[in-house]
């Protein structure tokens, strides 16, 4: 299925537009998060279309379903580069749907930068990727200095073995350590899964990291709170809530806690806040969530980028080799050589029963 979204009923002469181009999961096993993202992200674009553009220059947002298929998401992004001109695209979810967009020939024969994919950071052949949110290193670094700060020293870690998240583990390892912490013990997202989870259950943790994604996450949420209904587990920002509690069940989801990389998006505390629920309102019919305020931030950031550097498709490398601090709204970020993602943000929030995050 393709799905084209666009924000202008007719097209103006390619000269007259700025096409951004999406290949992003709407349909498939995190196209609740897809369909949020882009929701922000076609907000934003909204309110400045309706200002008149970028310096008259309307955006055309063309996003296609990849359905959550890494090659789905290189045969998109290659139309979207080939047939629509794009001039400039936002990432994937997930590692592996960015990383087939990278190894695409007709994106690695061009000048485009992959903007902002919904990923953890990591090294990209000569920098063609520029990250937005902060790594999952430092969402597990919050969320372990939020439990240490409360006294639970006792941490239990999930592991689903990639070779990126086993990077993360040893990092958190070395963390807890650090922290004059202890590891009571480690679960493994595997076919023992059930008995792993019973083992970790009497470790005596009085927190559990999970170094997962969603489905792993959901499969040890649902083992182990058949042995333990009160531990607090703990996973980060790119879990998928909705999916966790339809596999797990919503009362499993009691006593669990997931790093953000925005905001509350249901607080008016900075004006980013406050313009993502004024133009949800205006131009969405939808809830606010913190994936639609990322969203609208990524937006407002890639709209800032094209505004400093008006020479087409070197804005974003523009961005990337500078050094100096952007503020969207209360909430400022940075690219540079120096670092792997433009922003550092994490806050965390308690998952309720009702599918609600309480900051």
């Amino acid at each position: 299925m393709s799905v084209c979204l666009t924000l202008l009923a007719t097209r103006a002469g390619a000269a007259e537009q700025i096409v951004v181009g999406h290949a992003i999961d709407l349909s498939g096993p995190n196209g609740s998060i897809g369909r949020d993202y882009v929701a922000g992200i076609t907000t934003y674009f909204d309110s400045i279309n309706v200002k008149g553009g970028i310096n008259g220059k309307k955006i055309v947002y063309t996003v296609r379903d990849d359905r959550g298929v890494a090659a789905e998401s290189a045969r998109l992004a290659t139309s979207l580069i080939q047939q629509d001109r794009a001039n400039y695209l936002l990432g994937a979810i997930g590692a592996e749907s960015t990383q087939a967009i990278l190894a695409a020939p007709a994106f690695a024969d061009s000048r485009h930068v992959l903007f902002a994919p919904l990923t953890d950071a990591f090294a990209a052949p000569r920098g063609r990727v520029i990250f937005w949110r902060p790594s999952m290193e430092r969402e597990c670094q919050f969320i372990l200095a939020y439990f240490d700060k409360l006294g639970l020293k006792k941490v239990g870690i999930v592991l689903q073995d990639t070779p990126q998240n086993q990077k993360t583990y040893q990092m958190v390892a070395e963390e807890v350590r650090k922290r004059g912490m202890s590891l009571a013990g480690t679960a493994r997202v595997s076919a023992n899964i059930e008995a792993d989870a019973k083992q970790l259950s009497g470790s005596g943790a009085k927190v559990v990291l999970m170094i997962a994604d969603t489905i792993g996450a959901s499969q040890f949420l649902k083992a182990f709170r058949k042995h333990d209904a009160s531990t607090f587990v703990a996973g980060t920002s790119l879990i998928n809530l909705a999916t966790l509690s339809e596999i797990a069940g919503a009362r499993a989801t009691e006593w669990t806690v997931f790093s953000q990389v925005v905001p509350n998006p249901g607080s008016t505390a900075s004006r980013l806040q406050s313009e993502h629920i004024d133009m949800m309102k205006k131009f969405r019919d939808e809830p606010v969530s913190a994936i639609t305020l990322e969203g609208f931030a990524v937006a407002k950031t890639l709209v800032k980028a094209i505004q400093m550097e008006a020479g087409g498709r070197g804005a974003l490398q523009t961005m990337a080799a500078s050094r100096a601090p952007i503020d969207i709204g209360g909430m400022t970020i940075m690219s540079s050589d120096r670092k792997s993602t433009m922003s550092e943000f994490v806050d965390i929030a308690l998952f309720k029963r009702d599918g609600r995050l309480m900051y």
